[in-house]
């Protein structure tokens, strides 16, 4: 209120000093608002930036696999920190004042949700087929490798060393029960074709995969190749074995697949086994 003894210009420095104090309080808010999203932000990109450089440096052969796993780790914990920071700082902020979510905090959150949601559902996968990274359609007698060599280690980490139903088994053994139980689908296949048009098939199906060729014999049925994954550029060695049936018409088709490294595969290798087997005989017999 202007009392009539009192100067005009100081009315108005009192409207200038309440406008401006008023106007203070918003714009510290933004500003804090604003701090606490780009914590968000950060934490979550640096999340999903370190769980992809982790992989693809294992897979590089820049450090070992394990410590690539520890990394992945702990930026799925980090992906779970922005995730519970940005919660944080919006019910905080909320409390205090009616200004809104910053961009910035809803944007590391979706790339944390995003990230963990990945993560968690790899794990899922992993949880749901057995720790090996081997698998073949012939468990008596699996196609070996010529040109390619089997890792050093395939067999020292195949679980249920301490597994009461697997006591006393040796690890080709443990592995062969592994596989029966969860790729009992996969299998010797019967094609019509001869031994030579086999190979010349699978040569080509390889090759329009991206597979790098080692190795491709009609004379001996035999074809061997490395597929590099997209991402983390994880390798994995197959190779497939073609035999004459007993009437020499047509073909057996026997396929190995392993991965260089890592104890689980997460299933890749059955995939690939079922989809490049599918694509190569069309109707596939069981052997």
């Amino acid at each position: 209120m202007i009392h009539e003894n009192e100067p005009i210009e100081s009315a108005a420095e009192a409207i200038d000093i309440v406008t401006v104090t008023d106007a203070e309080t918003p714009l510290k808010q933004t500003k804090s608002n604003n701090w606490s999203g780009f914590v968000v932000f950060i934490v979550a990109i640096g999340s999903a930036l370190a769980g992809l450089i982790g992989p693809i440096g294992s897979g590089m052969g820049l450090w070992p696999f394990s410590l690539g796993l520890t990394i992945l780790f702990y930026s799925f914990i980090g992906a779970v920190a922005a995730l519970l920071l940005g919660f944080l700082f919006g019910f905080l902020g909320r409390k205090k004042s009616p200004v809104p979510p910053r961009f910035l905090r809803w944007a590391g959150m979706a790339v944390a949700l995003v990230y963990a949601g990945w993560l968690l559902n790899m794990a899922m996968v992993a949880r749901s087929v057995p720790a090996i990274h081997d698998v073949s359609t012939d468990l008596a007698d699996p196609p070996v490798y010529k040109s390619l060599a089997i890792r050093a280690d395939n067999l020292d980490q195949i679980p249920g060393a301490n597994d009461s139903a697997m006591r006393g088994l040796n690890p080709q053994q443990r592995w062969e029960s592994l596989h029966r139980a969860a790729y009992g689908d996969i299998r010797s296949v019967r094609i019509n074709q001869p031994v030579g048009a086999v190979i010349e098939k699978a040569s080509r199906l390889a090759k329009a995969r991206g597979w790098e060729i080692a190795l491709v014999s009609a004379a001996e049925g035999r074809l061997e190749a490395t597929e590099t994954s997209r991402l983390f550029r994880f390798k994995d060695d197959v190779v497939l074995r073609v035999r004459a049936t007993e009437n020499g018409d047509g073909s057996i088709v026997d396929m190995r697949s392993i991965s260089r490294v890592g104890q689980s595969d997460i299933g890749v290798n059955a995939k690939r086994i079922k989809a490049f087997l599918a694509d190569l005989s069309g109707t596939v017999t069981a052997g």
